[in-house]
């Protein structure tokens, strides 16, 4: 029997762990409204948008190539 995929926005979520290069555990935050959010922002809007990458887009609070607080317009 094939085992179901995982989705992606349970995989890439806040908070899950993953293993680096290096098989060092590390987990996945996020800080929308920053000027780190911002610097990802724009890095990931110009990557090929996988489900992956639109996932932590939203998890960053994405909007274009700034990264907002809130989930407003």
């Amino acid at each position: 029997m094939p085992r179901k995929k995982t989705p992606a926005r349970i995989k890439y979520a806040n908070g899950t762990t993953y293993t680096d290069e290096k098989g060092v555990k590390r987990k996945r935050t996020s800080a929308k409204g920053t000027k780190r959010g911002d610097a990802y922002c724009a890095r990931s809007s110009g990557q090929k948008q996988t489900e992956k990458v639109k996932v932590r887009r939203k998890a960053w609070g994405c909007r274009g190539k700034k990264s907002v607080r809130s989930g407003g317009k």
